[in-house]
């Protein structure tokens, strides 16, 4: 079923029902919102990545994390260079689909994010493929991997970064 144009693209504080069919997405919007809000504790009881992740650094290149280990590194060191920088991050989910069976399922995102530091804003337009499992304490990422389509990074960031 085809998405009405007038619906996209759909903000993660928006209530609006396009994807809400599609297994997920309330925990898709859970990592982007915790992402954007540098909420550490919600972010790490959401992930499980037994096989790491591949995420997208503040300068817009792939960064491959390995363990868990190495992804609590990466987030707290994120989180801290982004309020270092008095920046603020966002996400506008432009396109989601997914499928569940038994204790597994994938869905892919296409989502816009923003990185905001004072008048500057850059945006990077993305594609994600997330593997959920299911644990004992309900749906979990199991494996992340962004990769950018596209950016537009104003100069005064790439310096700042």
């Amino acid at each position: 079923m085809a998405i009405p144009i007038s619906l996209l693209p759909i903000s993660v504080d928006d209530s609006s029902a396009a994807f809400d069919d599609q297994p997920f997405y309330e925990q898709t919007v859970a990592l982007l919102c915790s992402v954007r809000d540098h909420d550490f504790a919600t972010l790490a009881a959401l992930c499980d990545d037994d096989f790491g992740i591949v995420d997208v650094d503040v300068d817009g290149k792939a960064r491959p994390i390995r363990d868990r280990a190495q992804w609590e590194e990466w987030f707290t060191t994120l989180f801290a260079k982004l309020e270092g920088m008095n920046a603020a991050t966002d996400s506008v989910i432009l396109d989601y689909k997914a499928l569940s069976q038994g204790a597994l399922g994938f869905g892919v995102l296409e989502f816009r994010q923003t990185l905001t530091v004072g008048s500057h804003v850059a945006t990077f337009e993305c594609v994600a493929t997330i593997i959920w499992k299911l644990t004992a304490q309900g749906w979990r990422e199991a494996r992340w991997h962004a990769s950018i389509i596209s950016s537009d990074i104003p100069a005064a960031l790439r310096s700042a970064a």
